[in-house]
This record gives C-alpha cells, structure tokens and sequence, in this order.
C-alpha cells in the first residue's frame, strides 16, 4: 500500500465489515483502503480460515486486522494474512470491550508500548507487506500529550511506518463500546500535532467523521481520514468522497447497486442467503425519497427462501418517482 497520498479508509468494524460489505464497499470507493474485521490472531493460526479470512479479489487494497498481545503468534498470523493476500495487517491496539480486555489486548495495550513494539517488530519480520496500527489517544484518564507520543515513537521505532488514530480515549471501565464510540471527547488536535512532529509517519484520522466537509478538513493536517459507522448509515458518503478526492464520474446509488448483481447472483448460487448481503446496502438511499421503502422491502423480504436479485429490483423501485416506474 502507498502511504504518499491522501487516504480514504473504512474501519474495522466487528459483525460488519465481512467480504460482503467490503464488496459493496468497493464497488462505491475504487481508491478507498478496506479494513476486516478484527481476527484474533489465535483464531487465524488455529481456526477456520477460509470463512475467517475471506476475501473477495476485487477487495483490494484490503488490510487484515489483527488482535492479540502475544508477539510469536501475531507473527504467525501476520504472515499467514499475507500468504492469503492481504495488502497489510494492521494491530488493533484500540478496541475497548470487555471481552478483549480479558485477553489482554486492544486499548489496553497502549499502557505497554514496549510489548506492541515488540509484536510489531516480529510481524514485520514475518511477512512482506505494510504492518500498521490502529489506536486511541490513551486509556480511561491518561490526558497526557507526551505519553501518546512516546507510545507512537516506541512502535515507530519497531518499524511501524503508519498510524490509524481513533481520537479519543478508550475507557476500560463503565462505557460500553458503543459508548466508547460516542461519550469520550474528540481530540482531533493530537493526531495533527503528531503528523506535525512526525512527518515521516503516515497519519490518519477516525472518529466521528459523518459528512464530506469533515472528512476534507483532515486532509490539510493528516494523510487521511477513516470512515466508521458513517460508512454504512450513509455509504454514498463514501462515494461521494471518494470522487471528491480521487476523479472520476459520480455514479447514481441505483446505478452503483445493480453493479453488484453478478457478485449477488453469484453468492446466491453458492447457497449464501440474500440478507447476509443486503443488510449493508441498506442505509444506500438514507435520506434520499423512497429511502424507508427501500430499507423495508429488503429488510422484511431478504430473509425469506427464495429471496434473489428481483427483490433489490423491487427496492430499487420504490426510490423512484411514479412517472418513472410507470415507464
């Protein structure tokens, strides 16, 4: 991956971003960087890796992200992600649930910059291709400008060439991680400073970022701005940015989703469910005339037996105007 220009990406979101959604994704934003779902760097060197690390070939570029605090086995995963094509591997050193706490990884890890460093270092003498990682700016009350930094200078020492920051702190205790998400303040602020006193580091921004004027605002003080929940509330968004940024010829959301079909009929042949699929083209029209139509003939008809690519149709229709269906 080239880290010269600005960046475009889609965060690693748990239960969301699967090959499905990556398609989709792709088919919206051709420049934009693709991230999985985060893998437990366990569950790729012992679990099922064709379901847990599929992958369409019209993803790429697309990064794998990895979980875990274990350095041998993140980097038996690192290179296992790459021998199956992955574009990077990324550490999430960012995730604040209750779940990874216990496995001691994820925000966590931002308290022991020593261990992410070393797990860096052993992933990048694993496999070939860019080890990045993703982090918040501290952990519950750590408000301390310079220990965010000396964690990034810890890690960029190890050979880590690009930073993912979440700007805001991950509590540990007492938020969720959708309240993670939402409650602690953005400190977009930091990540500029950091691009600022690091320029060789690649810097991109995430949190918060819902409209295009937000996502250009980081351009003039970062490498690039990462798109979240925003990515599937609204996932024109990500088209639309993605011309803004990149050229090309804005498409129609109805011309943009019936460039999925051959994909749909496909996994469709291969006995996967429409709603697996659909449910991430369902914020497509958000906002537009026929959008709640749109969202509910594919939310109330995917699941059924049968469901195929005449039901996207019938979405579609119902975001037109009467004169045009009549047509």
């Amino acid at each position: 991956m080239n880290y010269n220009d600005k960046i475009l990406a889609v965060a690693p979101m748990m239960d969301w971003t699967d090959t499905h959604c990556r398609v989709f994704h792709r088919l919206l934003a051709p420049h934009a960087r693709l991230y999985t779902e985060m893998v437990h760097a366990n569950a790729v060197v012992l679990g099922d890796r064709d379901r847990l690390l599929a992958m369409d070939p019209v993803e790429h570029p697309v990064a794998l992200q990895l979980g875990g605090s274990e350095p041998a086995l993140l980097a038996q995963a690192a290179r296992i992600g790459a021998e199956r094509g992955f574009d990077e591997i990324n550490l999430n050193v960012g995730c604040p649930s209750d779940r990874v706490q216990a496995g001691r990884f994820g925000a966590c890890l931002m308290r022991e910059p020593a261990l992410v460093a070393d797990s860096i270092a052993a992933m990048i003498a694993a496999c070939t291709v860019p080890v990045t990682v993703k982090c918040r700016l501290g952990v519950d009350d750590d408000h301390d400008y310079g220990r965010f930094l000396a964690f990034i200078d810890t890690v960029a020492q190890a050979g880590c060439r690009a930073f993912v920051v979440h700007a805001r702190n991950a509590w540990l205790k007492g938020l969720s991680p959708k309240e993670n998400r939402e409650v602690p303040p953005l400190r977009y602020d930091w990540a500029y400073a950091l691009k600022r006193e690091r320029p060789a580091l690649a810097v991109i921004v995430n949190g918060g970022i819902v409209t295009e004027a937000e996502a250009m605002a980081h351009l003039a003080h970062a490498d690039g701005a990462m798109l979240g929940r925003a990515a599937y509330h609204d996932p024109y968004l990500l088209h639309r940015l993605d011309v803004a940024w990149f050229g090309g010829e804005l498409r129609t959301r109805a011309d943009l989703l019936r460039s999925m079909r051959p994909y749909v009929e496909t996994q469709l042949a291969q006995g996967k469910a429409l709603k697996h699929i659909t449910r991430h083209i369902l914020g497509l029209f958000h906002g537009q005339p026929g959008g709640r139509a749109f969202r509910q003939i594919l939310s109330e008809g995917a699941h059924r037996d049968g469901a195929d690519w005449t039901l996207v149709e019938r979405a579609i229709a119902a975001t037109s105007p009467p004169s045009r269906i009549a047509a």
